[in-house]
């Protein structure tokens, strides 16, 4: 008996998206099917490079058509990813995905070190990149992303001035710290804050985005109410260390961005400095700031724990020498930001399946 398209399609319905809860082919998800005689190949478009499944769909794929088909046939599945995004007709980020803020309830917690390797996870993943560092106070990319002296270009778009961001390891990047004097406090006021912070928006030319980072000042004040009143964000990842002072700050984030009139997906809680683990004891794990205090917090608050990042001194040196520690390839602690970036890229592509159409919040800026 000949294998048909129609039988091919029909085997692929016993296979599950896990993350979506739907079969591949109702999701769309399947292209390119081609058959001839016993062979047959297809691509699996997935909603994110980032996919922590992948290989389990792929598997997942060629044995349905064997099993459900015919067990002599050739499978060839090739994977590849869309990321998907929510539908926004917000006109200030047209070509820009999905957007993301990481944030913190108080300072200190590393929440700069997380974007950073986030943003830089996911562009190894396959994703193009952006990050806003509208830590405004206290901006910090320049320096992990080694751009300190680098300064943006200017070019005209449809005859307005635009930015054009700094890249760096493939990630494109706006900060404050490229328009101050790092020597100096940035003195401002709230509505001067929240002004420059959107500039980076509304005055840059992002092009082509499929996540665009956003480094929030720690805390809750009026930059976040500028930018959840003016941006669609699709998500926000709440960053926290283990101590009792930091998960109640971090509680406080989560109990912001899920406010009615802000209504902010929290894609999950990211717990940094989780524990301690020498350079000659890797195996070792020391938890000297408490253990598991973000995992239970995320436990209270129903939202996923996105991932345990260890305190290493490596962390701190390759942020300070420009080189973020994700770069370390196979160490432990870029596998814990890989690892990280993955489920970030899971969640929201969760959230978006979820809640289709991103808003601005209500909230008077």
């Amino acid at each position: 008996m000949s294998i048909t398209r129609e039988a091919v399609l029909e085997a692929l319905k016993n296979v599950d998206d896990p993350d979506l809860k739907k079969d591949l082919v109702t999701l769309g998800m399947i292209k390119d099917l081609e058959v001839n005689g016993k062979d047959v190949s297809f691509t699996v478009v997935l909603t994110t490079p980032a996919c922590p499944m992948k290989d389990m769909i792929h598997k997942a794929c060629v044995n349905a058509v064997l099993h459900f088909v015919d067990k002599e046939a050739n499978v060839n599945v090739k994977m590849s990813s869309n990321v998907s995004s929510r539908s926004s007709s917000e006109p200030l980020l047209p070509g820009v995905k999905n957007i993301i803020g990481v944030a913190s309830g108080k300072g200190g917690v590393g929440k700069s070190t997380i974007a950073s390797n986030l943003a830089l996870g996911l562009a190894q993943m396959g994703a193009s990149v952006g990050l806003i560092d509208a830590d405004i106070y206290g901006p910090s990319q320049t320096i992990m992303f080694d751009v300190v002296h680098e300064k943006p270009m200017i070019k005209t778009v449809d005859g307005k001035n635009k930015i054009i961001p700094v890249e760096s390891y493939g990630v494109k990047l706006l900060s404050i710290g490229f328009f101050a004097d790092t020597s100096q406090a940035i003195v401002w006021r709230g509505p001067m804050a929240s002004k420059a912070l959107m500039q980076m928006f509304s005055d840059a030319d992002w092009g082509e985005l499929d996540y665009l980072i956003i480094d929030l000042p720690p805390g809750t004040g009026d930059i976040h109410l500028s930018l959840v009143g003016s941006v669609p964000l699709n998500g926000v990842v709440i960053v926290s260390t283990p101590q009792q002072v930091a998960l109640a700050d971090a509680q406080k984030g989560v109990s912001m961005f899920r406010l009615p009139s802000i209504n902010v997906p929290v894609l999950g809680i990211v717990e940094n400095m989780a524990y301690f683990t020498p350079a000659e004891l890797p195996n070792n794990k020391y938890y000297i700031f408490g253990k598991e205090g973000a995992k239970k917090l995320a436990e209270e608050l129903d939202v996923p724990i996105l991932g345990e990042i260890p305190l290493v001194q490596s962390i701190c040196e390759a942020g300070d020498a420009g080189r973020p520690a994700v770069l370390q390839e196979n160490t432990p602690q870029a596998l814990a930001f890989m690892d990280m970036a993955a489920k970030v890229a899971q969640q929201l592509s969760i959230q978006n399946a979820k809640n289709p159409v991103p808003q601005v919040a209500q909230v008077k800026v």
